[in-house]
């Protein structure tokens, strides 16, 4: 068996009758797309899918960073002013 990785599901015949309303009462939440019982795709309203773009890019921003921290120069001291 499969893993859902959503907190609900769709058949894809419930999906093509009428995707808006499967949209609409996702809740921006994942949905996973269901064909014979096993997950077939995700959707996701474009607000889930911008904070999900978001947080990767917080992620990789972050990871930047920390590379240039741990780069051995010493850091120098600005104010928010300053910029």
């Amino acid at each position: 068996m499969e893993t859902i990785l959503a907190p609900s599901s769709v058949g894809i015949s419930e999906l093509k009758s009428n995707p808006a309303a499967v949209l609409a009462a996702s809740g921006d939440q994942a949905v996973a797309i269901l064909n014979r019982n096993k997950p077939v795709g995700y959707i996701l309203t474009a607000a889930a899918w911008e904070k999900i773009h978001e947080q990767l890019e917080d992620k990789e921003i972050l990871g930047l960073a920390k590379s240039r921290m741990a780069d051995g120069k010493k850091p120098v001291r600005v104010s928010l002013d300053d910029l």
